[in-house]
């Protein structure tokens, strides 16, 4: 029967009945069903082109997708160097000639997942490096910043609502898959291309191979600086690791730290005698770093002001010393430096921070406490509560939604820096009062630096509504950034009046009682002061009373509010126990040392 010819009516008779009995024009000679007629099955040629077309570009869209997340830098300077992509990446030969060792097309495109999925995890990683470098002038850490995720979330809260930060939210979300997704696509599809044409995969990771070392040992460069035979990802992922590993141990590391206290046990009789009767206050500058005061491109209205204070405050009977502390931060974290310079540890990331709020460790708030000093801290730019105030051992905090300012919010800080200054003077430091502690960031040379409060007669300060006029005359955000330039300068404007401020009410307002510690928290974002800058900001000291700049006198600090270039640099970490030591009873400051970080 299989080799018997079937005519069409044999086929009929087949049918069901009703099919059968229909009317059908059917001729009955016989035709031979052999194989299936294709031409009218086939793609059109223009179709088939067509295809082939696109299989290529995917392919090389796969390709070029691989190698641009191999040579992916994880800086925008490096990112925008001519040059960055033209380079051989040894991990694609590597990766290509093992993957062709593999047995079987199903664990081939698994293991080519798994390998696409963590570069496009590497990926992301390095995008997220850009953004720290160009606002913290640090990389991401993998292990240690997770935790500003709440931070990030109310930032977006209070800039564009919470509708606006998930929606935020959700891109950043979206935009991950997408990377992730896409690379994981372009690996298989790499390696399905190889698997159909093994021999000219495995000549290209052979000789691809071949070609990066002898580069390598010769050391060429297309473009200067710019070595052709690449293995940056293989390094990064090599570092990245390192970090990681290094950010689970932190944790401990911290824990040891946080115990070791030269002063824990110190009786509140030996604390400070040297201050006792006095005002002291540490005041912030936000973003006072070393360029506003050596940078040719910012420095010229600072150090006018530094010069021209300097001066006035010598008329007025102060004398002032200065010198440099390197910050743990730089470009933001504010909070890491504050709680560095009182805690006298190094916080140079929010799970040290954190792990420090929550321990006992006494900060120089609590001592100023323990000694008997009425505590306080005034904060204009927070505007909710702030719990770990209890931990730095303040009897009460002023922050900007109880010290009554009527006028408008500038840049990023809720009130101008002069305001401030004015109510403290007014509500706390001018009424009969104990000798008090006081710390008080400062915030009106906070990032955007637009639009600028303008330095006003004191007497003019009222409740603030002043500002209301002053502001619709100063510049905006929109027209600063917009330049480079005009972002520099309008920095380097908002420091000379935080410190103009600063100046001005000391000459006003200080007494004989008067002790002020003023410096920088750290340096701005490196699109003010570039790529590089160190951590370093000033710090200064001064009083009325000589005797207190006496005790310092061993610190070969400059005299004057403006630090010389060769003026000791210190940790900022250590300058809460040399600061004790000073104004302590023996002045012996080879106890006060903290441990190195």
């Amino acid at each position: 029967m299989e080799n018997e010819r079937w005519s069409v009516g044999h086929c009929i008779e087949l049918l069901p009945y009703e099919i059968r009995n229909a009317s059908w024009s059917v001729p009955e000679e016989g035709y031979v069903l052999s194989e299936p007629v294709t031409a009218a099955t086939e793609p059109a040629p223009e179709r088939s082109r067509l295809r082939r077309g696109l299989g290529i570009a995917f392919s090389v869209a796969a390709i070029v997708l691989i190698v641009a997340a191999l040579l992916l830098p994880n800086t925008l300077t490096r990112l925008l160097r001519t040059g960055a992509f033209f380079r051989l990446p040894v991990e694609g030969f590597v990766a290509i000639g093992l993957l062709l060792l593999i047995p079987g097309a199903r664990w081939k495109k698994i293991v080519a997942g798994v390998l696409g999925a963590g570069l496009g995890l590497l990926v992301v990683e390095k995008i997220l490096d850009i953004g720290f470098y160009k606002t913290l002038a640090r990389p991401f850490d993998p292990v240690l910043d997770w935790v500003l995720v709440d931070d990030a979330e109310s930032f977006l809260k209070d800039s564009v609502g919470s509708a606006g930060a998930i929606g935020a939210l959700i891109g950043v979300i979206a935009l991950i898959l997408l990377i992730v997704s896409l690379l994981t696509w372009a690996a298989i599809r790499v390696v399905k291309l190889g698997d159909q044409h093994r021999k000219a995969a495995a000549g290209t990771a052979i000789t691809g191979t071949a070609i990066w070392v002898v580069l390598l040992m010769l050391g060429v460069q297309a473009f200067t600086g710019i070595p052709v035979a690449a293995r940056s990802s293989y390094t990064y992922a090599w570092d990245r690791a390192h970090s990681v590993k290094k950010g689970l141990n932190d944790e401990k590391t911290f824990a040891r730290e946080v115990k070791i206290d030269a002063f824990a046990t110190t009786p509140p009789d030996q604390l400070l005698t040297s201050l006792r009767g006095k005002d002291v206050m540490v005041t912030f500058v936000e973003s006072y770093g070393r360029s506003a005061v050596e940078d040719p491109a910012l420095n010229p209205g600072t150090v006018k002001v530094l010069d021209e204070g300097s001066a006035s405050l010598a008329k007025a009977g102060y004398v002032a010393k200065s010198g440099w502390l390197t910050s743990p931060t730089a470009g933001g974290g504010s909070w890491l430096a504050h709680s560095t310079l009182l805690s006298g540890l190094w916080i140079n990331n929010q799970q040290r921070y954190r792990n420090l709020t929550s321990s006992d460790r006494l900060t120089l708030t609590s001592l100023f406490k323990k000694a008997d000093w009425d505590t306080m801290s005034v904060m204009p730019g927070a505007t909710r509560a702030w719990p770990e105030g209890n931990f730095y051992g303040y009897n009460r905090v002023y922050d900007s939604r109880n010290t009554g300012y009527a006028g408008p919010k500038f840049g990023w800080g809720p009130q101008p820096d002069q305001y401030t200054l004015d109510w403290f003077q007014k509500n706390v430091h001018a009424p009969a009062h104990s000798p008090m502690f006081v710390e008080m960031p400062l915030v009106s040379s906070h990032t955007p630096w637009a639009p600028l409060p303008t330095f006003i007669d004191w007497k003019d300060v009222g409740d603030g509504a002043v500002y209301t006029q002053l502001k619709q005359n100063a510049k905006s955000a929109k027209s600063v950034w917009s330049d480079p330039e005009k972002v520099k300068h309008e920095y380097a404007r908002s420091v000379q009046y935080t410190l103009t401020t600063i100046i001005s009410y000391l000459e006003k307002f200080g007494d004989d009682n008067t002790v002020m510690v003023f410096l920088g928290d750290h340096q701005p974002a490196p699109i003010v002061v570039g790529d590089g800058a160190s951590h370093d900001v000033p710090i200064t000291i001064l009083a009325k009373d000589k005797k207190v700049l006496d005790k310092v006198a061993d610190w070969n600090w400059s005299d004057g509010i403006k630090p010389a270039p060769n003026a000791p640099v210190w940790p900022m970490n250590q300058f809460r126990d040399r600061f004790l030591t000073a104004f302590g009873p023996t002045g012996d400051v080879s106890r006060a040392l903290s441990p190195p970080r």
